[in-house]
């Protein structure tokens, strides 16, 4: 009796027993969920819809590609960060003790004119 042999048929994705095709399956879907998660938690931070992130991201095949787009998207866009005015920046020094009232007050009135 010969030993038990396996063929690659169309769609199979790789050649053994039929479990072997799913585990496949479920381990480069697991890398998608953690690939997903950690664009999910960037996104939050960078302030870029992270529901809507993670959803591509999990999506089969699909995501990713859109965790690519992902990528590229955020390292051209600058962060929404608000720049601070010079204003701001005296108004911190001031609070730290870093400038008395009497400079604060004259540093405010040349840069408001």
């Amino acid at each position: 009796m010969p030993a038990m042999m396996y063929h690659s048929q169309p769609g199979m994705i790789a050649n053994g027993p039929p479990i072997t095709g799913l585990l496949v399956m479920i381990v480069l879907w697991l890398v998608q969920l953690v690939i997903a998660y950690f664009i999910y938690k960037d996104a939050k931070d960078q302030k870029m819809s992270a529901p809507l992130w993670f959803i591509l991201a999990i999506i089969p095949c699909f995501g990713y590609l859109m965790a690519v787009l992902y990528a590229i998207i955020r390292e051209v866009r600058r962060p929404l960060e608000s720049e601070k005015t010079p204003v701001d920046i005296l108004k911190e020094r001031y609070a730290r003790g870093e400038i008395t009232g009497e400079e604060f007050e004259t540093a405010k009135n040349i840069l408001m004119k």
